[in-house]
């Protein structure tokens, strides 16, 4: 969930005083990952990432007894800081039981029963039935949803298809020949997805049942787009040494001296790692003490020319270059 670090009054409102949160600044959206995705669908990391974080937000902010009431890729956002994936945008959230707020959700990823509580409440009517925290994981299976196939699917979940058979056109996206994601994992997805989208939110599952999920058990490595569109304190150069360099100490030690030179412009060097093995054979992972001056860097150093190379710079989790995890398989 995002940060709250104050709250304050801006007196010089032209309306008047008005009451301003100031939140951490945060960085790519989802909705802009689907953007980049080109309609092939983000990878499973990804996914699996963004679904376990969402999740364990919906746990916490439920627990409390919470709704977010307007989850949707564009309040879904990356944190460089802490590498995951965070909540904003509580305007329609409730306390469930003591709902105030009666429109609430976002086409395209509004429940059955909050959909039919708009209607009746546009019309002056009570729904004889209160939503609940149901809601938030009918909105988290469609973006789910989106992200594997790569398409918004608000035309889709409005369609009389959907609202008389939505497993049928889940099965659909999953088998489509489009998809190129493997096939056991996709089916734990997709059982996981269709677990939220149950039209009876009664048999919705919740989020602390969807985290027991399979799909939260396979381990996947992140795509080059991943580490490109993330980011993290940690850079990853490529294309930098050749074979030859690692195996000649003192021209191994004068590059890396070089390196250490060159980042250090963007910010202090906590850590630099240029292994001489697989994996991660010549890549330089530089770790920075935090992700602003990591992005600074990534910004600067792509495409540069080193040693007559090309850099290719992108991100890579700090978590995995803490445990000494270098992926292999990552394009």
């Amino acid at each position: 969930v995002v940060t709250l670090y104050g709250v304050f009054t801006n007196h010089y409102s032209a309306n008047g005083p008005s009451r301003c949160l100031l939140l951490e600044l945060l960085d790519i959206s989802v909705s802009e990952l689907l953007l980049h995705s080109s309609n092939q669908g983000c990878s499973m990391w990804m996914i699996q990432h963004c679904a376990r974080d969402v999740l364990e937000a919906l746990a916490f902010l439920h627990h409390k007894g919470y709704v977010h009431a307007d989850l949707k890729p564009r309040n879904i956002l990356w944190s460089a800081e802490e590498e995951c994936f965070k909540l904003i945008d509580f305007g329609l959230s409730f306390k469930e039981g003591n709902q105030d707020v009666k429109y609430i959700q976002t086409d395209g990823y509004r429940a059955p029963e909050a959909e039919l509580q708009n209607c009746l409440a546009q019309a002056g009517l009570q729904s004889e039935t209160e939503c609940t925290s149901a809601v938030d994981l009918w909105s988290l299976g469609i973006v789910l949803l989106e992200m594997f196939s790569g398409m918004k699917l608000k035309h889709t979940v409005q369609s009389q298809e959907w609202k008389t058979n939505n497993s049928a056109i889940i099965d659909r996206i999953f088998a489509s020949e489009g998809v190129v994601n493997s096939a056991i994992p996709a089916y734990h997805l997709r059982d996981l997805i269709k677990s939220m989208l149950h039209c009876d939110q009664g048999k919705r599952a919740s989020a602390e049942k969807a985290l027991c999920s399979p799909f939260f058990s396979i381990p996947f490595a992140p795509h080059i787009e991943d580490l490109v569109m993330l980011p993290t304190p940690v850079l990853r150069l490529l294309n930098v040494l050749s074979d030859a360099s690692l195996q000649c100490e003192e021209e191994y030690e004068d590059i890396l001296e070089d390196i250490r030179e060159e980042c250090q412009k963007y910010g202090p060097v906590v850590s630099l790692l240029i292994p001489k093995e697989n994996p991660g054979k010549g890549q330089v992972f530089v770790e920075y003490a935090n992700a602003g001056d990591s992005k600074a860097a990534q910004k600067m150093l792509t495409g540069k020319i080193f040693d007559g190379k090309f850099v290719v710079a992108t991100f890579y989790p700090l978590s995995a270059y803490k445990r000494g995890y270098l992926y292999q398989n990552l394009l």
